[in-house]
């Protein structure tokens, strides 16, 4: 398929189910490598990437069968019937192949990968990955396009204090502790639902865990673990799209397998935003506005609104930030400034100054892209915000920046959209006092005591 045609319906509704996360599943999938015999994975999502996995399970010597919908029978042989090679394509189709390090370094030794690829998501670089393991004895040998990585007996058992909480430096790690000769301990381990889910799939095999949905994971390393049935947690981004679709179309969308616990923040923003959030029944129900709010984002990691951040970068809130009327702030790991600058304004710079498309496009459009991009150039990755922001969120992510949005309003009035425009202006002309004061003030205090001193 080379082309999506999208065409208007007006407000969209209806019941809707999310299946298995994305984000679990695939581990999952990995962590099946740990033990010989027949594992059962149900509520299994039907995307590429589990595809993808499957025929990467199966190039290292496992059976995959789909004996029904959503599920997954993984059939995985003795530690001597696996194979430690598969092709590169394989691993380089997506970044969740990374998770094979762990469970193969604890059952066999060693492996060799390409290195992986897949979605364009910001940096994600795998040293939390490769360092963590390294301390466990690992040995790693890389290039550019490939990683080897081998263990000289069984990998023993550390303290692994992490520099960000990655999701999948966790999963990858926790994975091979399980096997682990020893007691190891993973500080500022990621918190997310996902992990959480691949700990009870991992308990449930017989591993030794304390600490799930915590920061800090601790394990027992067991000699060996034996197959499991586990149903995986439900896809909070998949959710999280369906209900974005109702609240900016101003419709009816409910979840039926949706989490509510999971999704604490970005429920507060939705009804920030101007949207009915019912819990009442099963799963999430969102009953979009007859018109949006503005509204502001920090992007931590869970259970801050990260989640957010990927609904804005995917384009779904991003929409709910134009249409909704005023300015919406977004603090955090902004790693995408040029892809989110084209679509802030709906068009890049490149379109702007193309005498062949900026004909075609509206003066104020051009203007709006021309001032987003003037903000992303002047915010994108620094740690001078907007506002009181400092004052508000102590924690940044790396990468940590600020993104404004001028919400244009759905149907707005062109005295509203210039009070916007003027109230925009106004904060960035503001605040680029106020940190220009702040940068000044070591120097005007320097200068003060040079007098005072050469006074007296």
């Amino acid at each position: 398929m080379s082309s999506l045609v999208v065409k208007p319906v007006g407000p969209l509704s209806g019941e809707v189910r999310a299946f298995g996360a994305k984000n679990a599943v695939l581990k999952q999938m990995a962590a099946c490598l740990l033990a010989s015999g027949t594992h059962l994975l149900r509520n299994v999502p039907e995307i590429a990437d589990v595809v993808t996995m499957s025929e990467l399970l199966e190039a290292l010597g496992c059976r995959v069968e789909r004996p029904a919908a959503h599920e997954l029978r993984i059939t995985v042989p003795a530690a001597d019937g696996l194979k430690t090679v598969a092709p590169a394509h394989l691993f380089e189709a997506m970044r969740a192949s990374i998770v094979i390090l762990g469970p193969m370094l604890a059952r066999c030794g060693e492996v060799s990968m390409a290195l992986p690829g897949g979605d364009d998501f910001g940096h994600r670089p795998i040293n939390f990955h490769t360092d963590g393991l390294g301390e466990m004895g690992a040995v790693f040998h890389n290039d550019r396009t490939s990683i080897s990585a081998s263990s000289p007996g069984r990998l023993r058992a550390t303290h692994i204090t992490l520099e960000y909480p990655s999701h999948t430096a966790t999963d990858n790690l926790l994975m091979a502790c399980v096997l682990a000769e020893g007691r190891s301990v993973i500080e500022n381990a990621a918190r997310e639902p996902e992990v959480e889910d691949l700990g009870r799939q991992l308990l449930a095999m017989g591993a030794r865990i304390e600490g799930l949905g915590t920061s800090r994971l601790t394990i027992q390393g067991v000699s060996e673990l034996t197959p499991a049935t586990h149903e995986v947690v439900t896809d909070r981004v998949v959710t999280a799209t369906y209900l974005a679709s109702s609240l900016i179309t101003g419709g009816d969308v409910r979840v039926v397998d949706a989490r509510a616990d999971h999704m604490v923040m970005l429920l507060r923003k939705v009804e920030a935003m101007g949207a009915d959030v019912d819990l009442s029944g099963e799963g999430i129900r969102v009953r979009g506005p007859a018109r949006l709010r503005a509204v502001d984002v920090a992007t931590l990691p869970y259970p801050g609104s990260l989640l957010v951040y990927v609904l804005v970068i995917g384009g779904e809130l991003m929409i709910g930030l134009i249409l909704g009327m005023g300015i919406s702030i977004m603090l955090g790991g902004i790693q995408m400034a040029g892809d989110m600058m084209s679509r802030v304004g709906g068009l890049s710079l490149a379109d702007v100054f193309d005498p062949t498309t900026s004909t075609n496009v509206p003066l104020f459009s051009q203007m709006l892209s021309l001032l987003s991009a003037a903000l992303f150039m002047i915010m994108g990755g620094h740690r001078l915000l907007l506002g009181g922001l400092l004052d508000t969120f102590s924690v940044i992510p790396p990468g940590g920046g600020v993104a404004m949005f001028l919400g244009t309003g759905n149907g707005s009035s062109s005295p509203e959209l210039l009070a916007s425009l003027v109230e925009m202006f106004l904060v960035l002309i503001t605040q680029s006092f106020h940190v220009a004061i702040r940068a000044a003030a070591p120097v005007v205090t320097a200068v003060l005591l040079a007098t005072l001193v050469l006074g007296l």
